[in-house]
Parts: C-alpha cells; sequence; structure tokens
C-alpha cells in the first residue's frame, strides 16, 4: 500500500487490510462528526488516492454537545432549536472535512440517531437501528468496513460498534471489519497501523481544522489525537465469561445488559442470570444461537457527570462451556 500501512507481522489476513485499489469500497462508521477525520483521515486519502470509493455513514450530527455550544453561542440554557442549530453545524463542519480528505458531500450519509443515545437506541430500538444500518451496508457494497473499537469508553462508540456487528451479521457475505480507537489505546484483536506522508498528514490536520466548533475548547486534544498513528485492529476472541467481578456494596446500583440476534435485555445485577464456576467467574446462564455475536454490558444506574463508560462491553462467546455452579 505505497508505503502507508505497516501490518504487525501475526495479524491474520481475513482482519487486516487489503491493498488498496480502484475495486476498494471502504466504509467508515462515525458515531460523530469529527471522529471520521481523527481516526481515518489517512486511511480515507490513502483508498481514494488509490482510486477507491469511500462512503462515510455517520449515525449522529454531534448535536448533544452542551460546552462547546455555550462557549461559542455565550449561552447557558441550550433548548432544542438550539440542539437541531448546533447539529446543523457539525453537519456542514463534516462535510468540509471530508473535502479536504478528497470525499465528495454524496459520500456522507447521515442516520440522524441521537447523540450521546446510541446506548439506547441499541437497548430500546436495537431491531430498527440494526435494519437501517444493515440497509446501509447492503446499498453501499463495501469490500472493507471501518468502525469503533468495542473497548473505546465512550458509550456512543462502543454501542456503535455492537450495532455494525450485528447488521453484518446479517450479511450474506460480510466484508472484512476493522476497527478504530479513540477514546482508549487499548484494543481488540492486533493491531496495524496506518502512516501517512506529509501531504497526507497537512490535509488530515486541515480536515481536522474544519471541525471548528469542536476545535473551540478541544482542539490540542484533537490534533494530539489526529497526530498519532491511525491504529486498526481485527476482532479478538469472544471471552467465555464475564471479565467483571464487582464489588458487592455496589452490586444493587449495578445493570447487565445482553445484546444479540434475538434482542437486547436488562437486568439489576442480582436479578441477572448469572452463574459462577469453579474459578469464580461469572456465566451468563440462557440459550443462545451457537455463531450468533452477543455482547453484555455492565453499568451503573447511579447518575454521574462523566460520560465515559467504566466497565462498559464484552463479547461473550456462544459456544458450550465448563457447567457453571449458582452465582453468590
Amino acid at each position: 500500500m505505497s508505503g502507508g500501512v505497516r501490518s504487525a507481522p501475526a495479524l491474520a489476513p481475513a482482519s487486516g487490510a487489503p491493498a488498496f485499489s480502484a475495486k476498494t469500497r471502504l466504509l467508515v462508521v462515525a458515531p460523530h462528526p469529527d471522529d471520521e477525520t481523527i481516526a481515518t483521515g489517512l486511511l480515507i486519502q490513502q483508498v481514494r488516492a488509490a482510486g477507491g470509493e469511500v462512503r462515510i455513514v455517520l449515525l449522529t450530527e454531534g448535536d448533544n454537545n452542551p460546552w462547546p455550544q455555550r462557549w461559542l453561542e455565550r449561552r447557558v440554557r441550550i433548548r432544542s432549536a438550539d440542539r437541531r442549530r448546533w447539529g446543523s453545524r457539525r453537519h456542514e463542519e463534516i462535510l468540509q472535512a471530508l473535502a479536504c480528505l478528497g470525499v465528495p458531500a454524496p459520500a456522507l450519509q447521515s442516520l440522524g440517531w441521537a447523540d450521546c443515545g446510541l446506548t439506547d437506541t441499541l437497548l430500546q430500538s436495537r431491531g430498527p437501528a440494526v435494519s437501517a444500518l444493515a440497509a446501509a451496508i447492503s446499498q453501499f457494497g463495501p469490500s472493507l468496513v471501518v468502525a469503533p473499537a468495542l473497548a473505546d469508553r465512550h458509550p456512543d462508540h462502543a454501542a456503535a460498534h455492537v450495532l455494525v456487528r450485528l447488521a453484518l451479521a446479517e450479511q450474506a457475505e460480510p466484508p472484512p471489519l476493522l476497527n478504530y480507537l479513540v477514546h482508549s489505546r487499548g484494543g481488540d484483536g492486533e493491531v496495524f497501523e496506518v502512516h501517512g506522508t506529509a501531504q497526507q498528514l497537512a490535509c488530515k490536520r486541515a480536515a481536522l481544522t474544519e471541525h471548528r466548533s469542536q476545535m473551540a475548547l478541544s482542539g490540542k486534544r484533537m490534533l494530539r489525537l489526529a497526530g498519532r498513528p491511525e491504529r486498526h485492529a481485527g476482532l479478538s476472541m469472544p471471552l467465555d465469561a464475564l471479565p467483571w467481578r464487582p464489588p458487592f456494596w455496589l452490586r444493587p446500583w449495578l445493570q447487565l445488559s445482553v445484546v444479540d440476534e434475538t434482542g437486547a435485555r436488562s437486568w439489576r445485577w442480582h436479578d441477572a442470570p448469572l452463574r459462577r464456576d469453579q474459578a469464580g467467574r461469572f456465566r451468563l446462564s440462557m440459550p443462545v444461537a451457537t455463531g450468533a455475536p452477543r455482547f453484555v454490558r455492565l453499568a451503573s444506574t447511579l447518575r454521574s457527570p462523566w460520560i465515559f463508560d467504566h466497565w462498559g462491553w464484552c463479547e461473550l462467546s456462544t459456544g458450550a462451556g465448563p457447567a457453571p455452579t449458582p452465582a453468590a
């Protein structure tokens, strides 16, 4: 790939990026305006330079973004009309950013879902959301999909990963999926990095500055994020048990949610269908179609100004495991 992508030696072919050409059809799933530039600005340029086609599926307009709006508009209270205006502003910003990356405006498809509400969309309206995303994927027919990683601590990003995985499961021949991380440096699966030329890096910085509403308060952080190599990963192996062992005192305020092809369900921790195995790990005790992806989220029901997930999501194996014992 013209020196742009450096692949880890052990990266599986199915999870690595293919050589780009005029036949490449890259679909980037972005939860908010600016994610497309921060996470895939170099990747987009390299696909376009090879003659490939790029489609951006924007899940939200980023309208629930109160602090920059308060700062730039010199207001305290933000009404519904103010949010709509802010969303329109951010929509124009992403169009300008994509122009810097060589992507025409018709390549942007906006789904208009609730900003900071993708987890609720996933848990309450999973079916329509997955169908809409599956239709967007089918219509474009990508050869490669790039979406947020499950390990991303922003709830919109992790929920976007689950939605994409469920939508891909509905495809007759799903394309390869790569995952990017914006909020965290850990990750799913083995990682390769995208490194750009000086010109590509300059175009990426120019695209980022078009997101003026976000640069106003977070410019240094965003430039730092955009300045590091773009890291993309394949899928890691699903877990056979929950990775969490929350303390007893906190469990009355915890909610466990399960999402798979059959739907979404949530319980208080003590009501959840959990059992303990001999190693003391928690396992789900409920039927599942073998082979279908299953995702579990642990979250606190206590109100907090902190938007990022503490426990977040994990993917569980749907294969048979050792017989568990009742949970304590």
